[in-house]
């Protein structure tokens, strides 16, 4: 997150400039980590090294009011923090500056800027010089106050726009900025997903960790690759249908109990719906060219609807309801390419931990990695067995 995480997801991403997928910052619902080939954990888009200027904007359910902005006598008077930069430069890097103003950062004096970050701190507006319409392609206001996104109709060279962790609660005035790519509205009170049709150049969208309860108002989005909508309230998997390029689409920590609604993505590579309630993975024989399939923390027994998945490489079902040896090697012994496979917590490993990896090891002689024990050590368990 995507979303990735729950991407929280979350999502994402080793798109874009210099995002980083993020592992589970929030929330930490799976026992191990796991990587995508992006190099994504399918959890939240935030290194858990990171730390968040407002850290009640994670657990205050009020924080978005007005009252929620620092006293002025607490914020220091902003100086000239750009003072030394090259006034050729074409990217600005401002994190953890306590910046509450951006017309204090006399941008306009930056005719070449491209990239714009200035992640984790406490400015309130989005105010940018007009000057910088025509070149400005990437912005990051990733962790900081904003509440509604405004003064970006003039900038429609945008590629790249984060205003994850933030203060949110729409998703309006984007609809000029056409030649968006990326978006990443990570961890902010969006309830919908709105406004985004004319937006059909975007390849990446993360919505993880929002109050969304359903997935719509995507359909003419038609280049979308990759979509993180982890840590939500979503119940259904609907309103996909037209997304025929889709490839990794992150809904953990949902309200999901059916993988129904996934039969017209061909394209889909990366699914991950951890900590749902999904009981079934039939509806999967429709997406044979999956290679990453994560639904740990879902009540589910049988591997049914694996059968025909011949490009998976990476099956993550730890904390499910597996129990039998053999329904493992019945679904995955004909798996060429699988190489990583997490049961753990499932009740097939619980009621044999000693000998469990060993097990699976001679069910599964292509896997090189169980449970995050790479090959060398599976060697030395069998041989030490």
């Amino acid at each position: 997150m995507t979303d990735a995480t729950p991407p929280v997801d979350a999502p994402p991403p080793t798109n874009g400039s210099d995002h980083t997928p993020l592992s589970n910052g929030t929330n930490g619902h799976s026992s191990a980590l796991h990587s995508s080939k992006s190099n994504w954990d399918g959890k939240l888009r935030v290194a858990k090294t990171a730390t968040l200027a407002n850290p009640q904007a994670l657990t205050d359910p009020d924080y978005s009011d007005d009252s929620d902005a620092p006293p002025p006598d607490q914020i220091a008077a902003d100086e000239d923090l750009l003072e030394n930069e090259d006034p050729e430069t074409e990217e600005i890097d401002a994190q953890h500056s306590r910046i509450t103003s951006i017309p204090a950062l006399k941008l306009e004096r930056f005719g070449k800027l491209r990239r714009l970050c200035l992640r984790q701190n406490e400015v309130q507006r989005i105010e940018l010089p007009e000057s910088l319409a025509g070149t400005l392609e990437e912005l990051e206001v990733y962790d900081n106050l904003i509440k509604r996104i405004e003064g970006l109709d003039s900038f429609t060279q945008l590629k790249t726009l984060d205003l994850s962790y933030n203060k949110l609660k729409h998703i309006k005035n984007v609809s000029n900025l056409t030649k968006l790519t990326h978006i990443y509205f990570v961890q902010n009170r969006i309830s919908t997903i709105e406004n985004l049709s004319t937006l059909t150049n975007l390849t990446y969208l993360e919505l993880g960790a929002n109050k969304i309860s359903k997935i719509e108002g995507l359909e003419t989005l038609v280049n979308l690759q990759s979509l993180w909508l982890g840590q939500n309230r979503i119940a259904k998997l609907e309103g996909l249908d037209t997304l025929t390029n889709l490839r990794s689409l992150s809904i953990q920590a949902n309200r999901l109990t059916s993988l129904e609604g996934l039969e017209n993505l061909p394209q889909l590579t990366e699914l991950y719906v951890s900590d749902n309630k999904i009981t079934s993975l039939a509806p999967l024989a429709s997406n044979p060219h999956l290679q990453i399939l994560d639904f740990q923390t879902n009540p589910i027994s049988s591997l049914a609807g694996l059968e025909g998945l011949s490009e998976l490489e990476n099956l993550w079902a730890s904390n499910c309801e597996v129990e039998s040896f053999a329904e493992i090697e019945r679904a995955l012994k004909d798996k060429a390419k699988l190489e990583e496979v997490y049961f753990e917590g499932c009740p097939v490993q619980k009621m044999g931990p000693v000998m469990y990896r060993n097990k699976v090891r001679l069910a599964l002689p292509q896997v090189k990695k169980i449970d995050a024990c790479e090959y060398p050590c599976l060697m030395s368990i069998i041989g030490n067995g």
